[in-house]
């Protein structure tokens, strides 16, 4: 017999944003195919569920791997189609720019915006034969930049333009297309960062250390702080559905604690606006180590 539910796929939701998202939309109603990277995620989140929920293992990088979700997906929704993409999945990369090797940049891009590209192309003909809707989870960071967050900032930033040009592109079959941006989410990937900042050490080098080092080691404290005291993945999983369910919804949400300061703040004058990134990461004074 056809599933009779409104149906969704949530990318990322192992853990965080995308795990609150997809048991959200699976308690409101929704068949949710949430994809993760390992077998014991999917489990648990099948478990985890009040409500159809299936497990899809895919990477948002191998091509394949989308392939094959998609295909789960179009045999189950059929001429139905999918009302809902939350493109979710993503990473974060914290190095400075002079220090970022190619490999770890290329990564970051192709987690955080190839990857999303890829599926929303692959699901596109499902969500226009339903006239679905596509979220976007971008990041405050695509309105601020934080110094040694270039590469996260960049995939954001461009993340923000790709969703203006969707939301523009497929206006005419009356799919719309929403981008949320988080703030301060506290999250498992708190965790993950305070690995990645002991780990900085020995990657960055000897050279390296010694010209990044201390304030590396300070801005990543304060974010560590910030992230931390950070709202509950559950604030985003509300607005996803708001950006689901409402007839008009907003183009951008703003979410999480910081937000709106968050976004005031990066209206302000570069000249200021620097000085503050600055204090505020107790970052060296400009010139204050350059040598003759």
């Amino acid at each position: 017999m056809p599933c009779s539910n409104r149906h969704a796929v949530v990318t990322g939701a192992s853990t965080g944003i995308g795990r609150a998202t997809a048991l959200r939309l699976c308690r409101d109603g929704f068949h949710v195919f949430a994809t993760v990277r390992r077998h014991q995620d999917a489990h648990a989140l099948e478990q985890a569920a009040h409500g159809p929920l299936t497990g899809l293992l895919m990477d948002v990088t191998a091509s394949g791997e989308i392939g094959q979700a998609t295909e789960v997906v179009r045999s189950h929704v059929a001429d139905r189609g999918l009302d809902a993409l939350v493109n979710n999945a993503g990473i974060g990369v914290a190095w400075p720019v002079e220090l970022v090797p190619p490999d770890k940049l290329r990564w970051q891009l192709a987690t955080s915006v190839e990857g999303q590209v890829a599926v929303t192309q692959a699901l596109l003909p499902l969500l226009r034969r339903a006239k679905g809707r596509i979220v976007m989870i971008g990041s405050i960071g695509d309105r601020i930049t934080m110094p040694f967050a270039g590469p996260l900032a960049a995939a954001k930033h461009a993340l923000r333009s790709l969703t203006d040009a969707l939301r523009l592109e497929l206006a005419p079959w009356g799919i719309r297309v929403v981008l949320v941006e988080p703030a301060s989410i506290r999250t498992d990937a708190v965790d993950k960062l305070e690995r990645d900042v002991r780990a900085a050490e020995q990657e960055f080098g000897p050279d390296g250390w010694a010209l990044y080092g201390d304030a590396y080691r300070h801005m990543m404290a304060r974010s560590l702080a910030r992230e931390a005291g950070g709202s509950d993945p559950e604030v985003v999983a509300a607005v996803v559905w708001q950006a689901i369910a409402r007839r008009r919804p907003r183009r951008r949400y703003l979410v999480g604690r910081d937000a709106r300061l968050l976004a005031t703040v990066a209206a302000l004058p570069l000249p200021l606006l620097d000085r503050l990134r600055g204090k505020v990461f107790d970052q060296p004074r400009p010139g204050s180590l350059a040598t003759r």
